[in-house]
Order: C-alpha cells, then structure tokens, then sequence
C-alpha cells in the first residue's frame, strides 16, 4: 500500500521526532486498520497520539485539526459502536479554536449525526445533520460526502 510506505520512509528519515512518531505515524496507521475495518486495532495504533492530540501538530501552522480524535471516532462509527463515536466527534466539536478551516470541524457534525443515527435518536441526528449541511450549503452539489448527508438527512425525516 503506498500510503503505508510513504509513512514508513517518513518514520526512518525522522526517527527521533516525537510528533511524526508519536501522532503522524500512529493516525496514518490507524486511518488504514479502520478502512481495513479493524476498528479494534486502529483505537490500539491512536492510543500513542492521546498525549499529543490537542496540540499544534507542526510547527509552521497554528492549527491541529485534530486527526488522531477525528480518525477515533471514524473508526468507532466503522464498529457500529454509535456512542463512542459521538463522544469523539464532539470532542473535535468542542474544541473548535484549534481547528481554524480544517475539513475535520465541518465533518465532525456529519460524523456526530451518523453517531447519533446509529443510536436511534433521531432528533439528535437530525440537527447536527442541519449543522453539517448549513457549512456545506454553498459547496459544489457534486461532492460525494454533501450527497451522501443530504441522502442520509432525507431518511430521517
């Protein structure tokens, strides 16, 4: 997998820097066990990043956009574990300000509506299904995630 060996090259050309070992490394695994849907052993691969997850991830920006929370909670949505999951997301949610623009925050509602879908409480999911699509209601009609919410939106009702 070349996402795989791309972290591994940027792993050996900087051993002893914490946040590419201890944050970048982990997260990247752990995207792909959870898209392998091994959602168990991506939580495992995130627990090396907990220490570091709120903080500035590199030192020439000044967000973080918290990966290592926002791939957690992808990764409980992925084992239908819907309480977990919303727990995440509304971590991301909740700590706004380290996010600036980062895809994460508008994504995080969209995460929390399916979390609380999976839940069976609907009116939750159904406003933070409104959320999502109130930052998204000028993007392009084509994006496959906009589709995607505003299909999963629809059912609810």
């Amino acid at each position: 997998m070349h996402a795989q060996s791309l972290a591994g090259d940027l792993g050996k050309h900087l051993p002893q820097d914490t946040v590419v070992q201890a944050v970048w490394l982990p997260t990247i695994s752990a995207q792909l066990e959870t898209g392998r849907k091994n959602a168990a052993r991506s939580n495992e691969l995130l627990q090396a990043a907990v220490p570091y997850q709120l903080g500035m991830l590199t030192a020439n920006a000044v967000n973080s956009c918290l990966y290592p929370v926002y791939v957690r909670a992808e990764a409980y949505l992925s084992a239908h574990q819907g309480q977990l999951a919303a727990a995440e997301f509304q971590k991301i949610l909740d700590h706004r300000g380290l996010l600036w623009n980062c895809a994460t925050g508008a994504l995080a509602h969209l995460g929390l509506a399916r979390a609380y879908a999976m839940q069976g409480d609907t009116a939750k999911a159904r406003s933070a299904y409104q959320d999502f699509l109130a930052l998204w209601k000028n993007a392009d009609a084509d994006i496959p995630v906009l589709i995607a919410a505003k299909a999963e939106y629809a059912k609810l009702k």
